[in-house]
This record gives structure tokens, sequence and C-alpha cells, in this order.
């Protein structure tokens, strides 16, 4: 195997070492031939290695695959571009060994592909290779090979406690470039952390300790100058698109197989999101998981123009609204879950909400599953000492195919789960 290295950027990367913690080693360029059989790469791969800190510009190239082995993390005013088409490879590993890409606090990530060639972000052990879309040893059931993609930065987020800046969840705590949030200097609601627009993450969510994995996408107090549209998870092992506060928002997104949940909002995330489609697996939990403010502040959110995919059986729910969720659920179509799935107000706190009109639906259509026979039996108040009135009125069965509202999948047509057939709309 030959190496190149760079000098300059090692020199760089060496002195970010207050935000790069010891087990996060400075960039590496490394150039090599990978020989594997089908597990893997294919023969003709030419990848670059990355790992640590990005301490200057840099722009990866789609004539080259890349490899990030362990956190590749794009420093405070620094931007990374990725061009069209380029392959992004997660290397194994769990905990500190867990690989994933981090855009800390005040940096900036350019990854704009285009629905012929979309960014790929993927699991080394993929056999796909520079110019393709798919490979082809892995499907939808292959999750946690590696980590994901984590965007932080300093819009408003309501935090347990009041305090002004939290790590992120799947970032171990020593690690500082985990921090999201406003922090001492104040609230950037119109920070622009870059473009994430056709990208495509597959197949992870790898494990950093019980019950703490990584999400696809990771978004912690990311403002509303950055640009998310086109984006598609498959297989993550947790949620797909997890919003933990911040007034980003998003468009045109595709969660297919995820373990957990496919969209998952938290600590008053203030954005719209707008046109997407979660397909459950055999493996997923909620479509949809709403939690609300953790602190003082308030902020709510809309979700539109939505179309939820069972998995047409137990243990798959269509929404769960939590922790003081404050929301506008509208213009929702779904179809093939199961009969023990519901739509959830999870507590007290949560009908008073809905009463008091902080959680609002409107427009939902649902194909009933086999043994329902009203709409309104899929939308369950929990609470156990408020009662509701009405939830379920917002929501009419509909035969499937009959809908008019939900997603447009024609502008999703690009993803792999609709263009192999993965996911039918």
């Amino acid at each position: 195997m030959k190496k190149l290295f760079v000098s300059a950027v090692a020199v760089l990367a060496l002195g970010f070492t207050s935000c790069i913690e010891d087990d996060d080693t400075p960039i590496i360029i490394e150039e090599v031939t990978n020989n594997y059989d089908n597990s893997g790469s294919s023969d003709d791969d030419s990848c670059i290695v990355k790992a640590g800190g990005i301490a200057v510009n840099e722009t990866w190239t789609a004539d080259n695959c890349y490899i990030l082995d362990r956190k590749v993390v794009v420093q405070e005013g620094v931007t990374l571009t990725i061009e069209p088409g380029t392959i992004i490879k997660g290397r194994a590993g769990t905990g500190s060994l867990s690989s994933a890409l981090i855009v800390a606090r005040g940096g900036v990530l350019i990854a704009e592909g285009t629905a012929s060639q979309p960014i790929i972000f993927t699991s080394e052990a993929d056999n796909i290779s520079i110019g393709e879309t798919a490979g082809t040893n892995l499907d939808e059931n292959n999750i946690g090979l590696w980590g994901g993609i984590i965007v932080l930065g300093n819009a408003t987020c309501s935090l347990s406690g009041d305090v002004t800046e939290k790590q992120i969840e799947g970032i171990p705590a020593s690690d500082t470039f985990g921090l999201y949030g406003p922090g001492d200097a104040g609230a950037i609601d119109d920070q622009n952390s870059g473009i994430i627009r056709y990208v495509s993450i597959r197949h992870g969510g790898s494990l950093l300790g019980e019950g703490n994995e990584i999400n696809g996408l990771t978004l912690g107090g990311v403002g509303s100058g950055t640009t998310l549209d086109h984006i598609e998870v498959i297989a993550n092992k947790d949620d797909g698109i997890e919003f933990f506060g911040g007034t980003v928002s998003a468009s045109n997104l595709l969660v297919w197989a995820q373990g957990d949940d496919g969209l998952d909002i938290d600590e008053a995330y203030s954005g719209t999101i707008t046109n997407a489609v979660v397909a459950l697996g055999v493996n997923s939990d909620h479509a949809l998981e709403i939690d609300g403010p953790a602190g003082s502040i308030n902020g709510a959110c809309i979700l539109q123009d939505l179309t939820l995919i069972g998995n047409g059986s137990i243990n798959s729910e269509y929404a769960d609204y939590r922790d003081n969720a404050q929301i506008a659920t509208n213009n929702v179509y779904a179809f093939d879950f199961g009969d023990d799935s519901d739509v959830e107000l999870d507590n007290d706190g949560i009908a008073t909400n809905y009463n008091n009109g902080l959680i609002t639906f409107s427009d939902w259509q649902i194909v009933l599953p086999t043994g329902v026979t009203a709409v309104e039996d899929i939308f369950v108040n929990k609470a156990t000492t408020v009662t509701v009135t009405g939830f379920g009125s917002e929501a009419t069965a509909v035969s499937a195919g009959a809908n008019t509202v939900g997603a447009d999948a024609s502008v999703l047509s690009w993803t792999f789960a609709i263009s192999t057939g993965g996911v039918s709309l």
C-alpha cells in the first residue's frame, strides 16, 4: 500500500489538538488500491483514507472514493466541498472507533449532488464502485455498518436546564467538537452550515454504547441558512434523520428501513419539513417521533406533505407525540400499517397541548389496516387524566392509491429506494 503524506495538511491538523481528542488521529491522506472480494470495494477502486480533523478548505472529487476512518471533523471556519457523484465509505467500528463525518459549529459542508450523480455515503463493505450509484452485495437489512453524518450549529435549541449548549448524541462527551447550540456567544438562527442536496446515506448507525447509535443524518442546532434538500437515508440502525433544535428547513426527504424512527424531532426544532417519505422496514419503530422543548424556550415546527408506509406488521407505529411537542402535521397519506399501529398522544402534557392548539393535524388520509373499521380508532390518547375531543376527526379513510395528499414521489425517483423498487408508492 502506497501512502502519500501531505505535510502542510498534517501540520495544520496537529495544531487542532484542542478540538480533536487523542483517539482522533490527525488527517492522513492515503492513496490505496483495495482488492476486496464481493464483501467490499471492487478491484479498481482507488480510495483516499480520511481520519481526524479537516483544518483547511478542501474538495473531494468524483474520480476518487473516500474512506472515513473513525471520525472526520470539518473544523470551525473550514469548508469541505464534495463533488456530484462522489462515493464516501465509512469504515466499520464501534465506540470511539465509529466512523462519521462531523461538521462542527462554524464549519461548512457543501455536498451538492444531482439527480443523475448523487453523492453517496455508504459502508466500506459496499461493493459500489466509482461512477456507480449502487452496489450489489448489501440491502436494506444491512444496518449499523458505519456511523453517519452529523451537522452542528449555533441556532436556538431548548435544552434541559436551560443550558446554552449540549453534546450531540452519538459522540462521546470527551469530544468537544460534538457540542451544539448557541453557546456563550448567543444564537445564530440564520447560520449557514452549507448545502446537502441529492445525497444518499446508507447502512449507517454504528454503536457507541448501549442504546446510543449514530443517526443517518443528525442535525444539532442547525441554522436556517443551511440547505437540506433531496436527501435519502437507507438502512440506518437508529433514526433516519433527527433534528435537535435549530431553525433549518428540509425538503424532499426519504427514509427507508431505519432501525428506530424515520423522522425524529427534539428540543424545540422550529423549521418546516416538506415532501417526505418514510417507509418502515422489518426493524423499524415509528415513522414519526415528535418531542418538544426540553427547556423553557418554546418552538414549533411544521411537517407537511408526507407519505408514511408501514411494514404491515405489529410493532410499527405511525407517529408518537411526546414530551411537550408543539407541531402542525398536515397533508399525510399513510398505508400498510398493522392493526395495532397508532397515532399517539403520549401523556397528559401532550393531550393538554393538543387541547390548547399547540399540536394540530389536518388532512390525514389513511388506508385502514385489516381489522380496523374506523379511522378514529388509529388516533389514541394515552393521557391518564386529560381528555381530548376531536382527535382523529382530522383524518379520513381512503382506498389504496386514492389519496389526494402525501408526498410527491416523482421528485424522489432519483433515490436508490424508489429507482430499485425497494419502496413503491
